[in-house]
Formats: structure tokens, sequence, C-alpha cells
């Protein structure tokens, strides 16, 4: 019984072709219950001899297919010319009645036909994606693995060239750590960015989550700005976790971000931190903050304030 219903609902949906036999018994039942609904009408209308087989057609054809829904027609028709529940006989109306019930029939068994094939045409084609998507899938994943598996190896052929070289070290180990960081969090998301809320709290996170606030509501970042802002961040918190609010106890961070047509705006504001020193040459950081948004019509704008530093970044958001 289970396998009955089990192919019956595989018929009905489309998705298999149910076995002939079925297809036969499944049409057989459909007449059979046409003609004792024509019975039941016949005693209110005695002259109704095709309607009640237009559904039997209809299901029929829609279970088990063209070939059934024509037989069923013509079973249906001979059933409504031969088979009467009163003395009339057949004359020329009902055999005009006739012909009317087969043309309406042939243009149900078309249509159903038609939308059998369309349906049967998009669910190849929903096969085919899901096949696709599960097979880019794989390919990401294995692209990622080996991406990190690179990251790793470069990092420590750095390691291994400049470990007599402290200072120069240090400044490369953090950049890189950041970036592998920012691509694991890109990833997780499918490789098509992030929301910026995610980038300041994997950057930020790591010097306690009551040192800063953030303000500002969801935005998701393409993953190329997510990359450059992570570096911009990166940088700041590093100089700050250094010199600026969090190398100080009573130190704090606020940033706030808004979205203006499609131009994002960006300020960090750090307070209580130590009084800020005298500035030097720039650096490779300050270097990178100023040219980092450049490719998004972007800048970067540095004030050293008594209070701390403050920064503003502007850019345009490429759509995702």
């Amino acid at each position: 019984m289970v396998k009955l219903i089990d192919e019956f609902r595989r018929g009905w949906q489309g998705t298999s072709q149910p076995s002939a036999l079925f297809s036969i018994g499944f049409a057989v039942s459909c007449l059979a219950l046409a003609t004792v609904a024509r019975w039941c009408l016949s005693l209110i209308r005695p002259d109704v001899f095709f309607t009640p087989y237009i559904p039997a057609v209809f299901f029929a054809t829609a279970f088990g297919g063209y070939r059934i829904g024509i037989v069923t027609a013509l079973a249906g028709g001979a059933l409504g010319v031969s088979l009467n529940f009163n003395d009339a006989s057949a004359d020329a109306a009902r055999l005009a009645l006739l012909v009317i019930f087969l043309v309406v029939c042939g243009l149900t068994i078309w249509g159903i036909e038609h939308y059998r094939s369309i349906a049967s045409q998009q669910r190849q084609i929903s096969k085919r994606l899901i096949q696709e998507e599960d097979y880019r899938k794989l390919v990401v994943e294995e692209f990622q693995h080996r991406l990190k598996n690179k990251s790793s190896s470069i990092h420590a052929v750095l390691h291994l060239v400049l470990q007599d070289q402290p200072k120069i070290w240090d400044s490369i180990d953090q950049r890189i750590r950041a970036l592998s960081a920012t691509d694991d969090l890109i990833a997780r998301v499918d490789g098509s960015g992030c929301d910026i809320k995610d980038l300041l709290i994997s950057e930020l996170g790591p010097y306690g989550h009551v040192r800063f606030t953030l303000n500002g509501g969801p935005l998701f970042l393409p993953a190329k700005l997510a990359v450059s802002l992570a570096l911009i961040f990166h940088e700041l918190a590093t100089n700050a976790g250094k010199y600026g609010a969090f190398s100080s106890a009573r130190g704090m961070l606020q940033v706030s971000w808004s979205v203006t047509d499609d131009r994002l705006n960006v300020i960090w504001d750090e307070t209580e931190g130590p009084p800020v020193g005298p500035i030097g040459e720039a650096g490779f950081g300050t270097k990178l903050l100023k040219s980092a948004l450049r490719p998004f019509d972007g800048k970067t704008e540095i004030a050293f304030l008594k209070t701390g530093v403050h920064c503003t970044m502007q850019c345009r958001v490429p759509p995702d």
C-alpha cells in the first residue's frame, strides 16, 4: 500500500511516470466516478451526456500523461453515446455534443501536457542549479582551504627570513594575522562580504567589549571594501593599543558610521587616552590609512587631538 501511495504521489507531482497498469486503473476509476456522477445528474437533467467525463479526462491526463488522457477521452465519449439512463436514443444533437466534448478534451489534454513539459524542464533546471551550487561550494571551500594554507606558508617563510629583525617582523606579523582574520570572517558568509559591525567586533574584540561603543545601523560591506576597511581598522586599533585609548585604563573608543546615498562615512573617535606626542615621519601604517580607500573614491583624514586620535573615513560603497 505504501508503495502504491508513493507511486501515486510521484505520478501526480510529475516526478516520475507511473506504470501503465496503474495509470489505466486510475483512468478506469475516474471514468467509473464520472459515470456515477452522470447517473446522479440524470435524475435532474437527463440530457447531460459528456460533461461529467471532462474532469475524468483532466485527472487521468494529469496523472498518466497524454496517452492515458486520449484513451480516457475516447472512452468517455463512447460511454456518453452508448450509455443511456432514460429512453432517449443517440441523435444528431448528441453527436454534436460529442464533437464539442472531444474538442474540449483535446484542448485540456494539450494544456496539461504543455504544463507537464514546462514543469519537467523547470525541475531539470532546478536540479542542475542545485548540482552547480553544490559544486561551487565545494570549489570555494577547497579554494579557501588552499588560500589558508598559503597564508600560513607565507607567514612561516617570512618569520624564518625576518627572525633576526624583530621590529620588521612584528609589524608584518600583525597585519598578516589581521588579513587572515578578515578572510575567515568573509568566508563564513560565503565569500560575499560581511557586516561592518561584525568586522569591527572582530578587530576590537581582543581589547575588551567594554572599551568601545559602536553606533550605526546594519551595513553589508562587499568583500573588497571589507578587506580595505579591515586593514584600516587594524592599523587604528593597533595604534590605540600601543599609544592611544586602549593603552590607558580609562581610554574609550567610539566608532560611528552612516550612509548617505552610496557614500559611507565612518568616524573613529578615541577619548581619555594618553596625551598625543609629536608626530614623526609618516610610516607604513599612516601611508596605508591614506591610500586604502582610494579604489573606492574615498579618503581618510586623521587628527591627533589632545583627547585622542580622531579619524574620519569616507568612501563609495560599491553595489553588492
